[in-house]
């Protein structure tokens, strides 16, 4: 699972061809020894937790890269390689 971006001790993943298990765009997070799923359309929590402030950090960059996101969703579910994204400043 590539990592696509790190910042404020947040790691943030996407899978390659992960489209099945939660049937929408999404990307997954770790903070310590937290662990999370989000939509990238919407930035919603789909599974897992984070804590409140890395949520919204996580929610803000989502927001700010969403065209990138989607694009590096669509090359993962079909197996491409995916680009790293420039980190919350």
């Amino acid at each position: 699972m590539p990592t696509i971006s790190m910042f404020y001790g947040i790691v943030v993943m996407m899978f390659y061809k992960d489209n099945k298990q939660h049937n929408l765009p999404h990307i997954h997070v770790r903070y310590q020894d937290a662990k999370a799923v989000i939509s990238i359309p919407d930035g919603e929590l789909i599974e897992g937790e984070l804590p409140r402030k890395q949520l919204r950090l996580t929610q803000a960059w989502i927001e700010i890269h969403a065209d990138e996101l989607m694009a590096d969703w669509d090359l993962a579910i079909i197996g491409e390689p995916i680009y790293k994204i420039d980190p919350l400043k």
